[in-house]
């Protein structure tokens, strides 16, 4: 079973202009209907502005006043081959890349998950904004790995003055046991 795969919920408003975003490589708030981009680089409404049902305009304001209007975050795909700058507590769709490729929502925390290199059968423990909160607080998996190694090798005394380390081949590919057994081999 996969658990924590349920996106957050978006409100009415916020749901219609993820819908208009075009599910492609690159697409933002700038593609959505009403939209210009000038020679400077910043985004600005149309003459004439879209209206959502509830009366409020297609491009709300934040998106154009975020970064002086250059930023191309707000309502953002991730694509299939990029990375998230960073996993944060909680996705605003607001302020950075967190719509899902494909499909017409923000990434689960299980997705987010991946995203720091946790396993699927990991579980998270709370309410969905403490879940999110505990992935984008976390040490990508990674970089614990090569962080707890690092510190074994200074605990056994295995390592010597230099300031850099190299980590074995294949570290990431590596299993705990196979890490914990290469760095006590040879001690007593």
């Amino acid at each position: 079973m996969l658990y924590d795969h349920r996106p957050k919920r978006l409100s009415e408003d916020d749901y219609i202009r993820v819908c208009q975003i075009p599910k492609r490589k690159g697409a933002n708030f700038r593609d959505l209907p009403g939209v210009v981009v000038g020679a400077d680089n910043v985004a600005r409404r149309t003459e004439e502005q879209m209206l959502l049902p509830s009366g409020k305009p297609m491009i709300p304001d934040y998106a154009l006043t975020f970064e002086q209007g250059k930023s191309r975050r707000p309502f953002a795909r991730l694509w299939w081959d990029e990375t998230m700058t960073t996993v944060v507590t909680f996705p605003s769709l607001h302020s950075m890349a967190v719509l899902h490729p494909e499909q017409d929502r923000v990434l689960t925390i299980r997705e987010c998950a991946r995203l720091q290199g946790f396993p699927d059968y990991y579980r998270f423990c709370g309410t969905v904004k403490e879940r999110y909160c505990q992935v984008g607080n976390a040490v990508p998996v990674v970089v614990a790995r090569a962080l707890g190694y690092a510190l074994g090798m200074a605990f056994q005394k295995l390592g010597d003055d230099k300031p850099l380390m190299t980590l074995p081949p294949k570290f990431s590919l590596s299993t705990n046991l196979q890490l914990a057994t290469s760095l006590f081999q040879g001690t007593d």
